[in-house]
């Protein structure tokens, strides 16, 4: 798959208000320097572009090994072969750290946890409502 294959690029992009605080937390206040607005939107089209480079080459890297989903070492190996070998390192780590983020954020519960009801209790309040709710079908209009 060639990254030329998108034929919407142009709805393709990254949030600017997200760009913008990247722009701003990595470069120095400088007094009288400012990153222009059209600065920032060719930075996000040339970041969608390496995304898109990227991306492609790592689906073709996950085709030729008869994989469906494209893994880490699939992005590795495109960086690779794509020239930028100095990124993998930091792509790398970057990964394992979300990886643990992951694992240590807070699970969401759903409701039959919320209950504090036991499986079999809420097993049995459901056969009463459907039991209540036949009845009452069968009952018809009234």
């Amino acid at each position: 798959m060639s990254d030329r294959e998108f034929t919407g690029a142009d709805d393709l992009s990254l949030p600017k208000a997200t760009v913008q605080k990247i722009i701003t937390e990595i470069l120095q206040p400088s007094p009288g320097v400012t990153f222009a607005k059209d600065a920032r939107d060719l930075l996000i089209d040339c970041c969608v572009e390496f995304i898109t480079l990227i991306s492609s080459e790592a689906n073709e890297i996950a085709e030729k090994e008869a994989k469906k989903t494209i893994a880490t070492e699939h992005i590795d190996k495109a960086l690779r072969e794509l020239g930028f070998p100095e990124y993998v390192q930091e792509v790398l780590t970057s990964a394992g750290e979300h990886k643990e983020a992951l694992k240590t954020r807070e699970k969401k519960t759903n409701k039959m946890d919320q209950s504090g009801l036991s499986e079999a209790e809420l097993l049995r309040q459901q056969e009463e409502l459907f039991k209540s709710a036949t009845e009452k079908y069968n009952q018809g209009p009234t």
